[in-house]
């Protein structure tokens, strides 16, 4: 068993004062762990005024006691020297000096019974020591060392990409010292082809992914300032298609300092990303030839064969060290095809489709689906953090490509299902909206049962998942089922809902429209 570690520092520059920026990285970044970094500084600074204040009153309190005792000394030193006029004997005045030489003093004997066991010196002597400030103290036992990280049961054989920055000073003008901080990245080479999760947990056997920022949302500088991660100076990378899916991925790799170039058959949609910052490719072949890592996020299994096999394509830009990653949800026959192909010319290829949709897309919270050249994965472990939040290997290719069709043939179903509800709630005189709100409380509450729902309630099909795409995927579940004498009846039941929605020209729409299949 061996470990690698790969590492990556966030630069001095981009350290900002928490209280300056507060407020812009809360309206940048929304999500639950970026507010509980936010409720952690928040408590922290309360700790930390709590505890000047007790130290200052403590303070005011000792030098009322100092004060009151020396009145007191001050005030017995006048009575004896009455009592010793009163008696007709003036007394010659005696310095501290030869007080100390000759016999003990009253002064001396009530000095020595005074709490010097604390180390306190003398008051007439003077005390030589630089108080430490207490902005001084909040830095170096505040900022750097009073801060506890939040535990994580890592455990070898899972990469993390956990960032947090916290940096936050009460007075601008205490200058930053030149703290870094340094991401670490453990992989175990096991050799295994069981289910290996890049930004998730193994714990008992199981996979536990992790919410990926610990990322965007446990840094709060991460967007707004990227830091180029690992491999980000090393490997240019290239990117195939700018459809919904496509564009939000290459958007994010730009904010996380990654060096893209583009290419998309309708060169317009190119424009966006060049004004980003991204280069412009001509042809498929340039910008393979041209890049370390090139992706792929197309539509089908016949767009997916073109850009690799037609003119000017990915095939033609292949060298020996040419890595190819395609991204689109096809079937194992075709990633299967464009593996061998690729290799066949010395180049080294992954599959990744993505499970998510455009918002999940434009966030970076996608999951990513691997199987193929294990070391290309854990060569696009920077990529695929910019683009998703858990990312899981899973073998030889194929595995990937099948994967994503199980999983999208549950989704296609379900929404079917939910648009049938809806309609036999609206024909029994049922309220929609009603039984929204009964699901919603329900076991099957979720975040896309609570989006599809909205979209049918407000008529507003605007495309976050094609339907065309989502009624392909499972048409080729089907044929996955059919490959191996697997009984898929839901599926197709749910297939042929949508084929009736796309009939009804409903191909453009999201998904969500194939509610409309059944009210015409």
């Amino acid at each position: 068993m061996s470990e690698a570690w790969s590492s990556a520092w966030i630069k001095v520059e981009q350290l900002k004062p928490y209280h300056a920026h507060k407020e812009e990285m809360i309206k940048i970044n929304k999500g639950k762990r970026f507010q509980q970094a936010v409720d952690a500084v928040e408590e922290f600074l309360k700790k930390g005024k709590g505890k000047d204040q007790a130290s200052h009153n403590s303070a005011e309190e000792k030098n009322r006691r100092n004060s009151s005792e020396e009145r007191g000394k001050a005030a017995a030193g006048e009575e004896k020297r009455k009592a010793g006029l009163s008696d007709g004997k003036p007394k010659k005045r005696v310095s501290s000096v030869s007080s100390e030489r000759g016999s003990k003093s009253p002064l001396k004997r009530t000095y020595e019974q005074s709490p010097r066991k604390r180390g306190r010196p003398p008051k007439d002597e003077k005390d030589l020591t630089i108080p430490e400030s207490s902005t001084v103290k909040r830095m170096m036992t505040g900022t750097v060392a009073g801060f506890k990280w939040p535990p994580s049961p890592v455990k070898d054989g899972d990469p993390h990409f956990h960032h947090f920055l916290l940096s936050q000073t009460e007075k601008p003008a205490v200058c930053y010292q030149a703290i870094s901080k340094k991401l670490k990245v453990c992989e175990e080479e096991t050799g295994s082809t069981s289910i290996q999760a890049a930004d998730s947990t193994a714990i008992n056997g199981s996979i536990t992914p992790t919410d990926k920022k610990l990322d965007k949302e446990f840094d709060p500088l991460a967007e707004a300032f990227p830091d180029p991660q690992p491999g980000v100076a090393t490997n240019r990378i290239g990117f195939l298609g700018l459809g919904l899916m496509g564009s939000g991925i290459v958007s994010n790799l730009l904010k996380m300092g990654h060096t893209v170039t583009v290419w998309n058959r309708t060169a317009e949609k190119c424009d966006l990303f060049i004004q980003e910052g991204a280069r412009l490719g001509r042809t498929p072949a340039e910008v393979v030839s041209t890049c370390d890592i090139t992706f792929a996020c197309v539509s089908d299994p016949k767009a997916a064969k073109d850009l690799v096999l037609g003119p000017s394509g990915v095939l033609q830009g292949i060298r020996p060290g040419k890595c190819y990653v395609d991204m689109s949800t096809v079937d194992a026959d075709t990633v299967t095809e464009l593996a061998q192909v690729i290799v066949s010319r010395g180049g080294r290829f992954l599959e990744a489709p993505v499970s998510g949709n455009q918002q999940l897309s434009n966030d970076g919270m996608l999951v990513i689906l691997a199987a193929g050249d294990r070391g290309l994965y854990e060569d696009c472990s920077s990529c695929f953090q910019a683009m998703g939040k858990t990312s899981f290997f899973l073998g030889e290719v194929g595995n990937a490509a099948k994967m994503m069709l199980i999983v999208n043939m549950v989704q296609g179903s379900f929404m079917a299902t939910i648009a049938e509800g809806l309609t036999l709630a609206q024909v029994t005189g049922q309220s929609q909206q009603t039984l929204l709100d009964i699901l919603n409380q329900g076991q099957l509450a979720s975040i896309f049962l609570d989006q599809k729902c909205q979209n049918i309630l407000q008529g507003n099909f605007k495309p976050d998942f094609y339907l065309k795409y989502i009624q392909k995927d499972l048409r080729l579940a089907i044929a996955l089922g059919d490959s191996v004498n697997h009984p898929t009846p839901m599926a197709a039941a749910a297939n042929e809902v949508y084929k009736r929605a796309k009939a009804l020209d409903q191909s453009d729409n999201d998904m969500s429209a194939v509610y409309r299949a059944y009210i015409h």
